[in-house]
Order: structure tokens, then C-alpha cells, then sequence
């Protein structure tokens, strides 16, 4: 076994080293809910994990090519009697942002919220899609 010395005259370096093997799905900005995006030959799905929330409460925009799906908290002023002794979760605001493929139909995007789960279906345009031929061997 060999001891490396290292001088961290900048500490940057040591935080860099240290979490430096996160996860990559593991954001800075731990605000920003996971997503998984799946392919099919007719459309591509976008399932965004956003539990607690309402239909209403999600803003879904296409412009000059970019999906937006956001939430934005409403402040809440309410003074209630009781009294909170622990806060472990809270619903906070978010923005992803993602670019469309000249692939998508922008005017046939749809959404649905379901358990917890945003599907987001962007379906493939006509001539894009890929459809299976047979091909004979003479």
C-alpha cells in the first residue's frame, strides 16, 4: 500500500475529488425532479417523478423548439394553529427545459398526470416514423 500526499491549497479540488463519484443522475440543482425518456417507432415519452402534485399545477410550453415543463410553488401566507415540529419535504418550484428533435409533431404533443407521474407523449412526424418492410431475396 503507498500514501499519496496531496496539497489542497484550494479546497474546490478536495470537494471535486470527494463527490466526484456521484451518480450521474445525481443533479447540482436538487430542485429539478429525475426523468426517464423512452422511444417507440411512433413517439417519444417523457416521464417526469413529481409525486404530491396536481394536474393544474404543471406548465407545459413548445417555443422555437424547446420543451418546458414546469411548476411554479404559490407562496402560501397561511398561519395555522398548529404547530410544525419537523419539515422533511417540501414541494418547490422547477424548470427542465429540452430540445426538439425536427423529428417530433410540436402541434400533436399530449400529457397526462397520473400517480405521481407526468407522461408526456411527443409523437414522431409521418415521415420519420420507421416502418417495417419486409425485403425478398430473388
Amino acid at each position: 500500500m503507498t500514501l499519496v500526499k496531496r496539497n489542497y491549497n484550494n479546497w474546490n479540488n478536495l470537494f471535486d475529488e470527494l463527490f466526484n463519484g456521484l451518480p450521474s443522475n445525481y443533479s447540482k440543482d436538487l430542485n429539478v425532479p429525475p426523468v426517464n425518456i423512452q422511444e417507440s417507432n411512433n413517439a417519444f415519452q417523457v416521464d417526469v417523478v413529481a409525486p404530491g402534485l396536481q394536474k393544474q399545477d404543471f406548465k407545459i410550453n413548445v417555443d422555437a423548439g424547446l420543451l418546458t415543463i414546469s411548476y411554479e410553488k404559490a407562496s402560501e401566507q397561511e398561519t395555522k394553529a398548529e404547530k410544525l415540529h419537523r419539515q422533511e419535504y417540501t414541494l418547490k418550484s422547477f424548470k427542465r427545459t429540452f430540445t426538439l428533435d425536427e423529428k417530433i409533431d410540436a402541434d400533436a404533443i399530449s400529457a397526462k398526470y397520473e400517480n405521481g407521474i407526468l407522461q408526456i407523449t411527443l409523437p414522431k412526424k409521418e415521415e420519420v416514423k420507421v416502418q417495417p418492410k419486409e425485403i425478398s431475396i430473388a
